[in-house]
């Protein structure tokens, strides 16, 4: 047998087994790629870093799934319990439902801390309740703050004060009407002719 032979030979067992080879192989890289997404998803999950946070500060496995799933921004919901929790004597099982019910679940967190600071914790219940009922949860924290700063009064009279201020800018700024205003350059037109004092009468036509 000559070596042009054999060298035929060898080169179909080497491409026979290439072919063979390659087919394993792109069968794991198309499994590679079916997996890898849902990977990234559990990697990067808002819900999962959420029920991660709110467990690490003892909220229940069943609060901490609810609490999750139910906020537009796991992320938000889970820095204002952790916030609230590291921050206050405030339980984390307590700042969950408010924090679950605010729109804006930092501002709130904010608003319990800077407050609680303030009151010395005196009125902790008071303090995460009268914030989330609150629109405006950090003008309102302001609010207690800088009157107790100046002032000497019971926290819960500065709580109070304070939310019926809230309450009142509120009211006043849903019910004003915005001033109309006429673009530059425009000429808005108004009725020239004048309206009659008195109603015309038709004339009768004369009898002969």
């Amino acid at each position: 047998m000559s070596k042009k032979v054999v060298n035929r030979g060898k080169n179909r067992q080497s491409s026979s087994t290439s072919r063979n080879l390659t087919i394993p192989v792109l069968a794991i890289a198309g499994w590679l790629t079916t997996i890898l997404p849902n990977t990234a998803i559990a990697v990067n999950n808002d819900y999962s870093v959420c029920a991660g946070r709110l467990l690490s500060v003892g909220v229940t496995a069943e609060a901490a799934s609810e609490g999750c799933a139910a906020a537009l921004r796991p992320r938000d919901l889970a820095a204002c319990v952790v916030k609230i929790d590291k921050e206050t004597q405030i339980a984390a099982t307590d700042a969950l439902s408010s924090c679950g019910k605010a729109r804006r679940p930092e501002e709130l967190a904010t608003c319990v801390v800077g407050v609680s600071l303030s009151t010395k914790e005196e009125a902790n219940p008071a303090v995460l309740d009268y914030c989330g009922r609150s629109l405006l949860p950090v003008r309102f924290g302001q609010c207690v703050v800088g009157l107790r700063s100046q002032i000497d009064f019971p926290a819960t009279q500065a709580l109070d004060t304070c939310i019926s201020a809230d309450d009142s800018v509120i009211g006043a700024s849903s019910s004003s009407t915005p001033p109309t205003i006429i673009p530059a350059g425009s000429n808005p037109s108004f009725e020239s002719t004048p309206v009659p004092t008195q109603p015309l009468v038709p004339t009768q036509p004369g009898t002969n």
